[in-house]
């Protein structure tokens, strides 16, 4: 779980100026079988917006271990001095993972580019695209990435659609379920999220995290998960 951010980014409330949430999944995927937390911050001022979320993924049947066995941060900032939907957008991912064999960390990215942002008049349905030049520590060219991110509200606000997709060039090694390897160029990966609203404050929903050739699984992967989500005011 990237969470995407979305990771990201990106998910985001974008029915307030400030929102902070605490989300607690139970993922089902193969292998998985593991609780992952995600704090979200999203925060807009007189200069844009500045988002963060860090994923915290709690032991898992392939990593074999007690505790942390993953850690993932991604914070982005926009610029924006003017009155339209474009932004100048920058980003930064890291994080490290450890199984019961070793510990490595995932090589930092640097992104930066541009977004447009598509809304109605209320901020209840929002949909934003991002372009931008990717650096991946670690790799030998440099790369691109193109996300989106969305959220959409429902039924007075009961019901919440949100999550993202992330599409890059990264060169790697991916393993199919025998343990053959093979090279890939591109990763994909999207996590959709449902919400429903039982209070402002308290949510209950789902996410779905469908990737091909991310985290080093050759191909197609999906990993469904059951969620609680708490929005501070």
């Amino acid at each position: 779980m990237k969470s995407i951010l979305i990771t990201a980014i990106i998910s985001l409330i974008f029915t307030y100026t400030k929102a902070q949430n605490l989300q607690s999944h139970y993922d089902f995927g193969k292998e998985r079988a593991m609780l992952t937390t995600t704090i979200e911050m999203f925060n807009v001022d007189d200069y844009g917006n500045t988002y963060f979320f860090v994923d915290l993924d709690h032991g898992g049947k392939a990593a074999g271990v007690e505790g942390v066995s993953l850690s993932y941060f991604e914070i982005a900032r926009e610029f924006q001095f003017w009155n339209n939907p474009f932004a100048i957008h920058a980003e930064y991912n890291s994080g490290m993972f450890r199984t019961s064999d070793f510990a490595a960390p995932i090589n930092s990215s640097y992104l930066l580019g541009g977004s447009y942002t598509f809304a109605n008049l209320d901020f209840s349905s929002v949909y934003k695209v991002i372009l931008m030049y990717k650096h991946i520590d670690e790799k030998p060219s440099s790369s691109f990435q193109f996300t989106t991110v969305w959220e959409f509200q429902f039924f007075d606000n009961k019901i919440s659609f949100s999550g993202f997709t992330d599409l890059w060039k990264e060169e790697n090694t991916v393993f199919d379920d025998t343990g053959n390897s093979s090279e890939a160029d591109y990763v994909f990966i999207s996590e959709p999220q449902l919400w429903y609203n039982l209070t402002n404050q308290l949510s209950i929903g789902s996410e779905v995290e469908i990737s091909t050739n991310f985290a080093g699984h050759k191909g197609l992967m999906t990993n469904p998960t059951v969620a609680l989500k708490w929005t501070f005011k």
